[in-house]
């Protein structure tokens, strides 16, 4: 099983999660995060400056088994793209076992 980790524009949260669900990842979590980044020249939006580094993302959290790991990571970078810095990140890693909690079942088929 792996985890997959990803910070977006918020912006694109909706399309990610219509494209998520197509490839039948249908389960995951996500919250509203702010963080800092690389970028330090900022951008330019109806006259107003702002700084790409601290504007608000939605963190994603997916776990999978190995079988959609690909999938998943291939998904969230055509649909979260935009071509301008601050796109996001994605992070994978891997889980060790999974439970659930109702049965106690454990192993990949939790994820069902």
């Amino acid at each position: 099983m792996k985890k997959v980790e990803a910070i977006i524009r918020r912006s694109k949260f909706r399309a990610v999660k219509e494209a998520l669900h197509s490839k039948g990842i249908n389960f995951f979590s996500y919250w509203d995060v702010t963080g800092i980044g690389n970028e330090s020249t900022g951008q330019v939006y109806r006259g107003v400056s702002y700084s790409t580094s601290d504007i608000q993302r939605r963190y994603i959290s997916i776990v999978v088994n190995d079988e959609f790991e690909q999938a998943a990571v291939d998904t969230l970078i055509s649909t979260a793209k935009t071509g301008e810095v601050g796109d996001g990140k994605i992070f994978v890693s891997d889980i060790s076992e999974a439970y659930r909690i109702r049965t106690g079942e454990k192993g990949g088929e939790t994820l069902n």
